[in-house]
């Protein structure tokens, strides 16, 4: 079956033949094919879908010679799926790797690679600034790997995660390739829902990821209010690892009302990848002195550490009062358009989630009919399906490539697929 993945064969969301189905077809023991089956899911290969049997993740964790769920946008269609930054936002680089170049000394050795003290000194103030703690610091390759390495540090084989549903669609995949259980928390323009959270605590949750801002999909961010009903409800617990997720920084243009501090273990991540260009694969890390110990010491006997070349030079990004400017032109630019956008959706009668960040999040009825519906319009969105475990069906829409003059016509398109007026139609 995983040759079959990997090939094509079993493409994402096919459906695996029954247990006793095929025992009978390969003359095995059906618990045979049930261990087998458990392997896979346990990888994050396939997922139990209840009435609907066994099927094929969205995105496995195997290299395939398949796109993934869903195919490349369709020539001449404008590509609102991808979840990517406005390129044409992003600080250019080329000075300052002109400028490191004269400065950098000579060859770092492996005894000597770590976390830049300069980088240190600025990531702490950065972070001091916005009310986290951060005596303990570490840096790691994006905020994605510094999850996982929290994740392996803390947990075991199936541990149960708490995430947001909708949430992450590659932290959904990763918790999955780890072998550990999710169990998802309802999320609204405030952040995670304080029942749900509650829930997952009492379904034995070790662990709950919580993104600080422009959560994807939906754009949530944490309130001060949401904040403060969070920490009372997790306050002291020694049983929990509290992961931050602050991939937008600077860039969400609210507020911060972080948790860091109040369980035992935690740990606050912050990319640099979203303000300053994805390319820039470097996530600062803060937390309490044994879990960045724990992340510190394994990347110590693998990759090693983050390229000091590229702190360097992130380094240089921070400091640069031009790049700040640029960033909060950047974010500026983003909330226009998406405020434009739902405000242009709610004009037409579509409620739509969007209060921070660079998607937008639309609640529809059939996600196939949505998605298709606008790729036949000239518009390219994302399925919801691969950001879900329970909650509602959705598509999401990027505004990095949207253009102001473009949300009319966009917001007049989505209202058509999600209310269509033709025969066999549904009505919202």
């Amino acid at each position: 079956m995983e040759t079959g993945i990997r090939g094509g064969a079993l493409p994402p969301g096919a459906a695996l033949p029954a247990v006793r189905a095929l025992a009978t077809e390969l003359a095995v023991s059906p618990a045979t094919v049930a261990k087998a089956y458990q392997e896979l899911r346990q990888r994050g290969l396939v997922v139990t879908a209840g009435r609907h049997g066994t099927r094929v993740r969205p995105r496995p964790p195997v290299a395939t010679r398949r796109a993934g769920l869903m195919p490349p946008p369709r020539p001449g269609t404008r590509n609102l799926s991808a979840g990517q930054p406005d390129s044409r936002l992003l600080p250019p680089l080329g000075p300052h790797l002109a400028a490191l170049a004269a400065e950098i000394g000579p060859p770092t050795g492996y005894a000597t690679a770590a976390v830049l003290p300069g980088l240190a000194e600025a990531a702490q103030d950065r972070l001091v600034a916005d009310g986290v703690s951060a005596e303990e610091i570490t840096v790691t390759g994006g905020a994605l790997d510094g999850i996982e390495r929290l994740l392996a540090a803390h947990l075991r084989p199936g541990d149960a995660v708490a995430v947001e549903d909708p949430g992450w669609a590659n932290l959904l995949d990763l918790v999955a390739a780890l072998g550990l259980r999710t169990i998802g928390v309802p999320v609204d323009d405030e952040g995670p829902t304080e029942p749900g959270v509650r829930a997952a605590l009492a379904a034995g949750a070790r662990a709950l990821v919580v993104t600080s801002r422009a959560q994807n999909p939906t754009g949530a961010a944490v309130s001060a209010d949401r904040a403060g009903a969070l920490r009372a409800l997790l306050a002291g617990r020694s049983d929990l690892l509290l992961i931050e997720d602050d991939h937008a920084a600077e860039l969400a243009r609210v507020p911060l009302h972080p948790l860091a501090g109040v369980t035992s273990a935690w740990a606050f991540v912050r990319s640099v990848s979203k303000p300053y260009g994805p390319d820039l694969r470097l996530a600062v890390l803060a937390g309490d002195e044994a879990t960045v110990a724990r992340v510190a010491g394994r990347a110590r006997v693998g990759a090693g550490w983050v390229s000091t070349v590229l702190q360097r030079l992130v380094l240089a990004l921070w400091r640069d009062p031009a790049t700040a400017e640029l960033v909060d032109r950047a974010g500026e630019s983003y909330e226009r358009r998406r405020d434009g956008l739902l405000a242009a959706l709610a004009a037409r009668g579509v409620p739509a989630q969007g209060r921070t960040g660079i998607n937008v999040w639309v609640p529809v009825p059939d996600e196939t009919v949505v998605v298709t519906a606008l790729r036949d319009a000239g518009w390219s969105v994302a399925p919801g399906a691969l950001n879900r475990i329970a909650a509602g069906p959705g598509v999401r829409i990027t505004v990095s490539a949207l253009d102001e003059a473009d949300i009319a016509p966009l917001a007049d398109a989505v209202a058509r697929a999600v209310r269509p007026t033709a025969p066999g139609g549904f009505t919202a």
